[in-house]
């Protein structure tokens, strides 16, 4: 029998309208993080079909560690190396895995680790693991960064600093400050940990991202996710070798891990072709991006110039009651809710894809009104 507080629980975020649960998928894409339009693409379909036919296997059958290092994973590390400039890569079965091994695993006993306030929830998982104090710092602001780190070495810390920062946040759609970041951290010998996930295949040349200047220097170790722009599932987090080899002795949500499946790695590689080959994806949605800031902000919606739009309606019930009358016209609209954001800006997340045209967003604008 379940337990009287699982109920009570449940209870407590159905009165405050807050309580979740699996809906469908139906409508027109305003909602996915599968930016250009990859995870229902032919080519990858036919990169699994044709991994199959080489014999790969649908499993891998263990961990890395075992004999779940399939030369599939190992094609595609190589290759992601060489497309983000890094001297090495190592693939995860999750973003969240991945930056969960980042935290509990890089940092060090004596170290300190600067956070922006708004980093990913897999980021707050590692922090709870991590062996080096945390910090937080204001939402994309490198002085709050650099004050902590002066505090930190006045009271006597002789360790690195690691600054963990995403380059487009994930519920505002705003960009850090990455030049400025990575000025602090010259100033103070840091490490960074840089969270490309809403970045990868949108921004940057051949989709590398908004850090891709930084990328290849020896302080700087990058998580690139699979599962959004390129419509795969996975993380691929890219750095110098000697930082990829202690994850792959030291980062437990890694070493512990069934490695992932061998076809997923073959459609990976293929989405990074795609990617990097096809500029013109970036450009069609860019061309979105540019016109639903111009329709949908006289409704509401906060411009960010990113593929991620806001529209902050404050109350819980509000929020998804509002969700729910968009949803009804036929738009695939999610309300977002504390705790994911703060108290009191519950919203529409509005993501902009290519499954959807410039006459979807023309009719989502009237379904806004």
């Amino acid at each position: 029998m379940t337990p009287d507080f699982h109920r009570d629980d449940l209870n407590r975020l159905e009165r405050a309208g807050r309580l979740r649960s699996l809906s469908p998928r139906t409508g027109l894409d305003f909602a996915s993080n599968d930016y250009l339009g990859l995870a229902n693409d032919q080519r990858l379909r036919d990169a699994v079909a044709d991994a199959v036919a080489r014999g790969v296997a649908v499993g891998s059958g263990g961990s890395r560690l075992l004999r779940g290092n399939d030369p599939e994973i190992a094609a595609l590390e190589a290759e992601a190396a060489t497309l983000f400039g890094a001297e090495a890569c190592l693939y995860f079965a999750t973003g969240f895995a991945a930056n969960v091994a980042l935290l509990a695993t890089l940092p060090q006993p004596g170290d300190l680790i600067v956070h922006d306030a708004m980093i990913h929830a897999s980021m707050h998982d590692g922090l709870r693991l991590a062996r080096a104090p945390a910090v937080a710092a204001g939402h994309n602001d490198p002085q709050a960064v650099d004050d902590a780190i002066r505090a930190w070495r006045a009271q006597g810390g002789t360790g690195t600093p690691w600054i963990a920062f995403e380059t487009l946040y994930s519920m505002d759609g705003d960009c850090a400050p990455v030049a400025d970041l990575a000025a602090v951290a010259a100033r103070h010998d840091a490490m960074l940990l840089v969270d490309e996930a809403h970045a990868t295949g949108v921004w940057g040349a051949q989709g590398r991202g908004l850090a891709e200047q930084l990328e290849g220097a020896e302080n700087v170790v990058a998580l690139h996710t699979c599962g959004k722009s390129l419509g795969c599932q996975g993380a691929l987090v890219t750095g110098p070798r000697v930082l990829i080899d202690f994850l792959i002795n030291r980062a437990r949500p890694f070493i512990f891990s069934t490695a992932p499946s061998p076809l997923l790695a073959s459609a990976v590689r293929a989405a990074l072709r795609i990617v990097a080959e096809e500029p013109e994806r970036r450009a069609r949605l860019h061309a979105l991006i540019a016109l639903a800031e111009t329709v949908l902000g006289p409704h509401g919606v906060t411009p960010t110039g990113t593929q991620i739009l806001p529209l902050i309606i404050g109350d819980d019930a509000a929020t998804m009651a509002r969700a729910a009358a968009v949803q009804a016209r036929g738009f695939d609209v999610r309300g977002i809710r504390p705790p994911t954001v703060a108290p009191g800006t519950a919203r529409l997340r509005i993501t902009l894809t290519l499954n959807v045209t410039a006459q979807d967003i023309d009719s989502l604008a009237e379904a806004l009104a």
